[in-house]
C-alpha cells in the first residue's frame, strides 16, 4: 500500500519506532525488501538515491518500484534520496516518488536553506513531502568517499529549529557521528546532541550512514529521536557476500546461479534492521494511521472548431503534450481520439497528476496558462472537463 510519508513518520515518531529507508539498486533489492517487510509486518520506505543512478535506468526502474509499493501488504512510501537539484526532484515526482530529499548540506547554512526552501515549495505544490539535511555525513572509503567527500560536520541543535522553520521541510537528516559506507573503528555517536536537535527541530529526524553500528546503538538512536534510518551498504555487502560464497563453491556457476541467494541475503539483513528499529509488527497500526496515496486525472473531452485544419490540430496537441508534461507534478499527458464516429466528443486529454494538490498548482502554472489561453481554449470552446481521483481497492 503506497502511503503518505509524513503520516508514516508521524506514526513512527508517536509510537517510538523508526522506519527503514532501504536503498534500491536493482530488482533483486526491490523484491527482497518487500518480501522481508511483508514477512515482518513492517512499514518501510523504498528509496532511490541519485548517487546510484549510474547503476540503473531510473526511468525504467521506477514503474516497478511504484507498483511494488502499491501491491505490498504493508504501508510503503517511494522516496528520492540525495536529490541534488530541483530538476531531479521534478523528474522523480513525475516518475512516481511520493517523497523527495534535496541535499544541499555541503553548502553554507544560508545557501542550503535557500535551495531547500525552493525545492520544498516546488514539492509541496505537488503534495509531496520533503527531507532536507543539515550538517554533513561524509563517506569514508571507496565509492562512498567519492560520492560524499570531505569531513564530518555535526548538526548544531540551535540551527536545526531555524532551518526547519525557514525551509518548511517535513523531516530533517542530521549529522551526529555516522558516515556513509562502512565504519572505521568503533563509531562514537552523540545521542545527547540528537535529543537536543529533536527538541529544537520539531520534525521527524533522519539518520544517514546507518551501516556498521552496534545493535544497542540502533535502539539508542530510536530512543533519542531518530524516526527514519537510511540503509544501503549492509544490504549491498549481504548481496556481494552471497555471490562470493557461491562463486567460491561453484567456480563454473552461471549468472543466475550466482544470484540465486542474493534476495534471501538482502531480505535477512532488512529483517534484522526492522527488528532493531522496532518496526516489525507495526504495519497494521501504521496502515490505519496513514492516508493512501491517490493520484488524480484531469480529463477533458473536446471538439475543435471548424476553422482549424488537421495539421494545425496535430501541431497544437503535440505542443500541448510537450509543454504540459514539463509542469511539476504532472506524471503523464495523453491525447486520444474517440473510437466511434458518432461520439459526442471527438478528442480527449488525460493528464495524470501526482496528487490532488497538483490540481491547484497546475491550474496556475505559467506554462499551462499560456497554452490554455493562447492555443487550446480559443480553438476548443466545445469541451467538458473534470478531475477524478484514482482509487485503489485494497
Amino acid at each position: 500500500m503506497l502511503v503518505h510519508l509524513d503520516d508514516l513518520l508521524k506514526h513512527a515518531q508517536a509510537n517510538g519506532y523508526a522506519v527503514g529507508g532501504y536503498d534500491i539498486v536493482g530488482l533483486e533489492f526491490l523484491e527482497a525488501i518487500v518480501v522481508a517487510c511483508e514477512r515482518d509486518a513492517a512499514p518501510a520506505i523504498l528509496s532511490l538515491a541519485e548517487s546510484h543512478f549510474a547503476h540503473y535506468d531510473f526511468d525504467l526502474l521506477m514503474p516497478a518500484v511504484v507498483e511494488a509499493a502499491r501491491r505490498a501488504s504493508v504501508p510503503m512510501a517511494v522516496h528520492l534520496d540525495h536529490g541534488a537539484t530541483a530538476e531531479t526532484v521534478t523528474r522523480a515526482i513525475r516518475l512516481g516518488c511520493n517523497a523527495v530529499m534535496v541535499d544541499a548540506s555541503h553548502l553554507p547554512f544560508a545557501d542550503n536553506a535557500r535551495i531547500t526552501r525552493e525545492v520544498a515549495q516546488l514539492a509541496h505544490d505537488c503534495g509531496v513531502p520533503v527531507e532536507g539535511e543539515l550538517g554533513y555525513v561524509p563517506g569514508v572509503e571507496g565509492e562512498d568517499a567519492e560520492l560524499h567527500p570531505g569531513e564530518v560536520r555535526m548538526t548544531e541543535p540551535e540551527e536545526a529549529g531555524r532551518f526547519a522553520a525557514e525551509t518548511g521541510v517535513d523531516c530533517l537528516a542530521v549529522s551526529i557521528g555516522t558516515v556513509h559506507g562502512r565504519m572505521r573503528g568503533a563509531p562514537q555517536l552523540d545521542f545527547e546532541r540528537l535529543a537536543r536537535i529533536r527538541d529544537a527541530a520539531g520534525v521527524p529526524l533522519v539518520i544517514h550512514g546507518g551501516t556498521g553500528l552496534a545493535d544497542e546503538q540502533y535502539r539508542a538512536l530510536v530512543a533519542a529521536g531518530m524516526t527514519k534510518l537510511n540503509y544501503y551498504t549492509a544490504l549491498a555487502d549481504a548481496a556481494a557476500g552471497s555471490i562470493h560464497a557461491r562463486a567460491a563453491a561453484r567456480p563454473d556457476a552461471g549468472y543466475t546461479a550466482l544470484l540465486a541467494g542474493v534476495r534471501a541475503a538482502i531480505a535477512g539483513e532488512v529483517s534484522r534492521m526492522n527488528g532493531l528499529l522496532g518496526a516489525s509488527g507495526r504495519a497494521a497500526d501504521a496502515r490505519a494511521a496513514c492516508r493512501p496515496w491517490r493520484e488524480v486525472v484531469h480529463a477533458i473531452a473536446f471538439n475543435f472548431d471548424g476553422t482549424r485544419d488537421q495539421d494545425w490540430q496535430r501541431d497544437a496537441l503535440a505542443r500541448g503534450v510537450a509543454s504540459l508534461s514539463a509542469i511539476p507534478g504532472v506524471r503523464a499527458v495523453e491525447v486520444g481520439t474517440a473510437v466511434w464516429e458518432g461520439a459526442r466528443y471527438r478528442h480527449f486529454w488525460n493528464i495524470r497528476f501526482a496528487s490532488p494538490a497538483v490540481v491547484k498548482s497546475y491550474a496556475a502554472h505559467p506554462q499551462h496558462v499560456d497554452y490554455a489561453d493562447r492555443v487550446f481554449r480559443p480553438a476548443a470552446a466545445d469541451r467538458l472537463s473534470t478531475d477524478y481521483r484514482i482509487d485503489q481497492h485494497d
